[in-house]
């Protein structure tokens, strides 16, 4: 299967189960291994393992074997390797903690997300002060 009919398959996967804060990354110029990586956040652990689970069960049903599928014991981090596309499901603090986007964000791929895809997975921080109070 092509790489963009491949992409879109596993979006439409993602923001079936409302996968939050969606990025799709191009990383032929990185490795050989595989063509994109797509990060992407659940509220919790059971949430992540459902989006990764949404993805396998949309590829089985296309015929896309599974070259892996790591993490659904404790949800946290939850991985499916396609082959072309790797996908990362996690949760908001593992997905902070470890920047994946900072290794393979070189490259963004620009595509059509439901606007809730886009989301951000957690709030922006911000000052707290006491003395506001009205």
């Amino acid at each position: 299967m092509e790489i963009q009919k491949l992409q879109r398959l596993v979006i439409d996967a993602l923001e079936d189960v409302k996968a939050q804060d969606i990025k799709i990354f191009n990383t032929t110029h990185i490795t050989g291994l595989f063509d994109r990586v797509i990060i992407t956040t659940g509220s919790s652990n059971r949430q992540t393992r459902a989006i990764a689970s949404s993805v396998a069960d949309s590829a089985r049903g296309h015929k896309i074997p599974i070259v892996a599928y790591e993490g659904e014991d404790t949800g946290e981090w939850v991985l499916v390797d396609l082959g072309d596309i790797v996908i990362h499901c996690m949760t908001p603090a593992i997905r902070q903690y470890y920047n994946l986007e900072e290794i393979w964000g070189g490259r963004p791929v620009n595509v059509k997300l439901l606007p809730q895809s886009m989301q951000p997975s957690m709030p922006e921080s911000f000052d707290y002060d006491d003395n506001d109070e009205q």
